[in-house]
């Protein structure tokens, strides 16, 4: 096992069409507006950005971004990361009844020294902290779905 290796999923089952989730999720730049963890994101390029990240820990992680699908019809948005977290994120926005689920997939290695130094007793941790930005950024994107 590599313990600077982590592999998340997290399902949101939203009351609100899969065009309106995708287009949400889609315009990265506005994370923040709606997602309290996600602190900044910096458009650097068409296709890439730098994103500031910070949930629960005293600990801000920071990587760059870059698009490396974005099919609407399949309902992927799909990123490559490195910087503090090196590896890939992905979006997959499927009709589910009346609504929606959004599922995030990460796939990520630990770059940042101090995250690595602490992958043994802090691997527990950084899962919790991963679950509270995700149950908070699904609560911000269904108020932001409201309001749209």
């Amino acid at each position: 096992m590599d313990l600077h290796h982590y592999r998340f999923r997290s399902l949101w089952p939203l009351p609100a069409p899969p065009a309106a989730v995708y287009t949400a999720l889609e315009k990265v730049e506005d994370y923040p507006r709606w997602w309290p963890q996600v602190r900044s994101v910096t458009r650097l390029a068409e296709q890439t950005g730098v994103i500031v990240i910070r949930s629960a820990l005293p600990l801000a992680l920071t990587s760059t971004l870059r698009q490396t699908r974005r099919d609407p019809a399949a309902g992927v948005l799909e990123a490559a990361l490195c910087g503090d977290l090196h590896g890939w994120a992905r979006w997959t926005i499927t009709a589910d009844g009346p609504g929606t689920l959004a599922r995030y997939d990460q796939e990520v290695h630990a770059a940042r020294p101090l995250l690595r130094r602490l992958a043994l007793p802090g691997r527990p941790l950084f899962h919790l902290n991963h679950r509270l930005m995700m149950r908070a950024g699904r609560r911000g994107l269904l108020r932001r779905l409201e309001t749209v």
